[in-house]
């Protein structure tokens, strides 16, 4: 028998997480979304479960177990968030970026590295992502698309930066330097009325997804 333990309730819907004898499942069920939110709450869900059917089998990402167009389940990858998890050697990183190069490989660009809670601190130094709601999934991996995986590997590079500086070297320092056009508009036109959406309307904190992580 399963427990389920309600993480996060929002104006998305709920992620609950169901615990018993084997590996925990992670449920985040747009049903409960708001009315005018209800179509986008379960758009974001099924970019996560197309994420994850073609990211499966890699190590360090969550596994599809279903998706019914409502309800989306995955495995839990175990572990910290970064911001709790405190990467703790250049090790953590160097496999963070392979992880990263092998995503990218398959056709994914994840699109919400940023936030320190789609980082997972695993055991023995090994790094894993979550949430995959704004990923873009793309087979012919065009100039779009390795603009976005850029802006992956920076967003990487600037969580190194704050926690192993003195790790970073001269080209990666160089890449920090250099914010893509789609970096410089997102900062400039479209943060500013998605801050808004999601921390005024959808009640999404900044490090939104956090407390997934602190499951024993």
């Amino acid at each position: 028998m399963r427990l389920r333990r309600t993480l996060k309730r929002g104006g998305l819907g709920t992620v609950e997480v169901a615990t018993g004898n084997r590996a925990s499942v992670v449920i985040r069920d747009t049903r409960p979304a708001g009315r005018r939110v209800r179509f986008l709450a379960a758009r974001l869900a099924r970019r996560e479960a197309d994420a994850l059917s073609v990211l499966d089998g890699l190590a360090g990402t969550p596994k599809l177990i279903g998706f019914d167009g409502q309800t989306l389940r995955r495995t839990w990858l175990p572990g910290l968030p970064m911001h709790l998890g405190q990467p703790p050697s250049r090790q953590y990183f160097r496999r963070a970026q392979k992880l990263l190069f092998r995503m990218h490989r398959r056709g994914i660009a994840h699109n919400d590295l940023a936030k320190e809670a789609n980082w997972i601190c695993m055991p023995g130094e090994r790094p894993g992502i979550v949430d995959f709601q704004l990923a873009v999934v793309s087979k012919r991996r065009g100039r779009w698309f390795r603009l976005l995986a850029r802006e992956d590997l920076r967003h990487l590079l600037k969580h190194k930066r704050h926690y192993r500086p003195e790790t970073l070297t001269a080209r990666e320092r160089a890449l920090l330097a250099r914010p893509s056009l789609p970096a410089q508009l997102w900062r400039g036109l479209f943060k500013p009325p998605y801050r808004f959406v999601t921390r005024r309307i959808l009640g999404w904190p900044e490090r939104e997804g956090a407390e997934e992580r602190q499951l024993g």
